[in-house]
């Protein structure tokens, strides 16, 4: 093996699908191992045989299936977990027997209750019992990090002796930090003499919030395999995220220096498809995989992205299987944004407008989360704003009023207050007094168009004046203030040509 290749260990399907809400039927755990070999990853652990019918038929169906990926079953340093575990593998096309047991004080001790003696005769024994039934062999000795350095190496250069190929460091509950495990693997290079004859493979959980940390300096101790899981699932708060291993390895390849066989491409549909089987998806500010890992809203940050991606991106979308990065607007977004969106929209505007539409653009995103594309379309459409202040109150018992103040063209105000049947009506009653308009509401009509709780209600109404028929449109997270401001925008069409008439004389 290439001294500086790094094998990736995917136990996604035996230690992140025992974790409470992942776990996967036959038919799912085949569909995610189709998935793993399209990632490439060099081991697939498909489960922990002898736990159950169900493990052992998944094992199983998962050794027949795969053909690039070595294929492990896990089983305690007991004979009848290992020959249940080769029962399951034997027909794989690369089999591996993962054998374990614990070595710490606090397992031996009130776990296990045995002495350390007897744990290090049953590591010897279980090995020795898996290699005669399969060339690949896995030790881990459970909670490493919190046994003795010692008893430790003695137990590791005793079961190398007995033909495990790979010794396993589990960092079983998290508790160990990057400088700590980094330490460790170090220790166990220099201070177990067979140690060359197999390769040391990192398992951490992240407790603490280091199983990635962890596992990478791991690597840069001489550790050469990585076991982890996709999304980072597993027992508590999970295992090493594999997708953020191998970004890590990728991107920070001047720091690691070493190579491994993932394709970076399918991290992404790897992620996507495990959300898919157990329902549970990632946070949004996941690395590599969240939704917001390529989304900027920032209004610096966005400009930056738009001169050049590396300013605010490390590494591509499109390198882990993703589209494209998303410019996300909202309240904290700039012109510089909104400008590039509404281009990409088709709408050239220049600086005077894109002030404008920008003003309105920071009004309404104070009162939703994200601006959508239809938001923008329906903001370049509206009408010079002349509410200056609406108030409307309405009761299951009382009768509805409304205040309204309007101002002009020349800045002067008027207000007026009416009641109504309803607070739409109550409104457009207190407008007819400001407004010396006699009109009649010939149509009225609420949609929303854009998505979620806060999305904008876009109001088309219709009024008759003097025999005309003028139509007014506006839009706004309030329904009754896009009424108010459509109902305006008809009126305002109906003054217009008033006054053109009056102007040509006609």
């Amino acid at each position: 093996m290439d001294p500086n290749y790094v094998k990736i260990f995917d136990t996604t399907l035996r230690d992140g699908e025992q974790a409470p809400g992942n776990s996967m039927n036959l038919d799912k755990k085949l569909r995610m191992a189709t998935q793993l070999e399209q990632l490439k990853v060099d081991v697939i652990e498909a489960g922990f045989p002898i736990a159950s019918p169900d493990d052992f038929a998944a094992v199983r169906e998962v050794a027949k299936l795969c053909k690039h990926a070595e294929v492990c079953g896990l089983a305690r340093a007991l004979e009848k977990d290992i020959k249940c575990a080769w029962d399951a593998l034997k027909h794989a096309e690369k089999p591996r027997i993962h054998t374990f047991i614990a070595t710490s004080e606090i397992h031996m001790q009130n776990k296990l209750q045995k002495k350390p003696e007897q744990v290090f005769a049953m590591a010897v024994e279980a090995v020795r019992f898996a290699k005669s039934l399969c060339d690949r062999v896995d030790f881990s000795p459970e909670d490493a990090t919190r046994s003795d350095p010692k008893f430790l190496y003695s137990i590791i250069e005793a079961v190398i002796h007995a033909g495990a190929d790979t010794i396993n460091i589990p960092d079983t509950v998290g508790y160990s930090t990057p400088e700590e495990f980094g330490a460790l693997i170090k220790g166990i290079k220099e201070n177990v003499p067979n140690i060359d004859q197999a390769i040391i493979s990192t398992h951490c959980h992240n407790d603490l919030g280091m199983a990635v940390g962890n596992s990478l300096a791991g690597v840069q101790n001489g550790a050469r395999q990585i076991e982890c899981t996709v999304n980072g699932i597993g027992e508590r708060a999970g295992n090493a995220s594999l997708e953020e291993v191998v970004m890590a390895l990728n991107v920070r390849g001047d720091a690691y220096g070493v190579e491994h066989g993932v394709v970076s491409t399918e991290l992404y549909p790897s992620s996507r498809l495990l959300t898919s089987l157990t329902g549970v998806a990632v946070q949004p500010n996941k690395a590599i995989v969240g939704a917001n890992a390529f989304a900027h809203e920032a209004g610096i940050h966005q400009d930056g992205m738009l001169k050049d991606s590396r300013t605010y991106e490390i590494m591509k979308p499109e390198h882990v299987g993703r589209d494209r990065s998303s410019i996300v607007l909202g309240k904290h977004s700039g012109r510089a944004a909104l400008k590039d969106r509404l281009a990409a929209l088709g709408y050239d505007v220049g600086s005077e407008e894109l002030n404008r539409v920008y003003d309105r653009f920071v009004d309404l995103a104070d009162k939703k989360k994200e601006i959508f594309d239809t938001d923008l379309v329906l903001l370049l459409a509206e009408q010079e704003e002349r509410v200056r202040y609406l108030n409307v109150s309405t009761t299951t018992k009382g009768i509805p009023n409304a205040q309204v103040t309007l101002v002009d063209e020349n800045g002067n105000e008027r207000t007026a207050t009416a009641e109504g049947d309803g607070p739409v009506s109550a409104a457009y009653r207190a407008i007819n007094k400001v407004i010396d308009m006699p009109n009649t509401l010939m149509q009225y009509s609420v949609n929303s168009l854009t998505h979620g709780a806060d999305s904008m209600g876009y109001v088309s109404v219709q009024v008759k004046v003097d025999d005309r028929m003028f139509s007014g449109t506006s839009s706004d997270t309030d329904i009754i203030v896009a009424s108010v401001k459509a109902y305006l925008d008809a009126l305002n069409r109906a003054r217009q040509l008033k006054e053109i008439i009056a102007q040509e004389g006609l």
